[in-house]
């Protein structure tokens, strides 16, 4: 059921680009900095869950948003310290826009009704 929803296949994909690239930040930032992008995009998978399986959707769906911001920030600092490429930063921030916009369209469903 939850791959009938496009913003579960979406973040599934998202998730997998984000996951394999942290583990190539360095070291020093692994326990700290890249776990906690981890964290916040594991958690945003959490909340597409719960929101797809729950009638109170719109206080997970704003949840997420605030965490796709998060990552935003994080990924540009990403950049700026040259853990990512400028490729990657590019790629990343369109995929996290797009996916907002997905988040954005599925409040503004709820909201209709």
């Amino acid at each position: 059921m939850k791959e009938d929803y496009p913003a579960f296949k979406k973040w599934y994909e998202i998730l997998d680009w984000i996951l394999n690239n942290i583990e190539k930040y360095p070291k020093s930032v692994k326990f700290s900095f890249s776990s906690r992008i981890a964290n916040i995009s594991l958690d945003i998978l959490e909340k597409i869950i719960e929101a797809i399986y729950s009638k109170k959707r719109l206080g997970i769906l704003e949840q997420i948003n605030l965490y796709i911001e998060k990552l935003r920030v994080f990924f540009r600092i990403s950049y700026e310290r040259k853990y990512i490429s400028i490729k990657q930063y590019e790629y990343i921030s369109s995929e996290l826009k797009e996916f907002g916009s997905m988040i954005g369209g599925w409040i503004k469903s709820i909201q209709r009704v």
